[in-house]
């Protein structure tokens, strides 16, 4: 478990070995490393926050976020899920700019509003911002490893020739 502290881009963190009570504690050290220890975070000189829920920001509802996907839309209920968890360790490393080679980043109006997004076309990783230009901050929203038939229709590449002049 302390070992998924030591996982670096583009290692995976090693849970499932682990009970469910192992994992949630070993994501939670691996989270706490990455944001709640390592405060404030930039992007795009802009600091960026947890997205707020019912109107308070916090770092649990960036957890969840970063580490289920929502299986109900109708009432937003979310589940675990493996391939966004073992990758948790990836979103301050490409936050921080870490990566510089094949990586996209840009901005769409989505029918939810402005979303900016930051790509690693290598490792076929998503990262999504919600930018708020009156606060000059991003609301981290989530990441994600694009697999399946969200990978294979490049998703991504379809946000981008819709992408707008400048990034937000």
């Amino acid at each position: 478990m302390p070992l998924n502290l030591l996982k670096r881009y583009n290692d995976l963190l090693d849970l499932a070995s682990l009970n469910e009570s192992q994992r949630l504690d070993s994501l939670k050290r691996v989270f706490g490393e990455a944001f709640v220890n390592r405060q404030p975070i930039h992007f795009n000189n802009k600091i960026v926050i947890p997205c707020p829920k019912d109107g308070v920001i916090g770092m649990d509802t960036l957890f969840r976020h970063l580490t289920t996907v929502i299986t109900d839309r109708a009432t937003n209920k979310r589940e675990f899920e493996m391939s966004r968890s073992k990758r948790l360790h990836w979103v301050r490393f490409h936050i921080d700019c870490k990566k510089k080679d094949n990586m996209m980043f840009f901005s769409v109006k989505e029918p939810e509003g402005l979303r900016t997004y930051l790509y690693d076309v290598d490792e076929k990783y998503v990262i999504v911002f919600e930018p708020k230009l009156d606060q000059n901050v991003y609301f981290l929203l989530t990441a994600y490893y694009l697999e399946g038939k969200d990978a294979q229709r490049d998703k991504i590449v379809k946000k981008y020739k819709r992408k707008l002049d400048e990034v937000l």
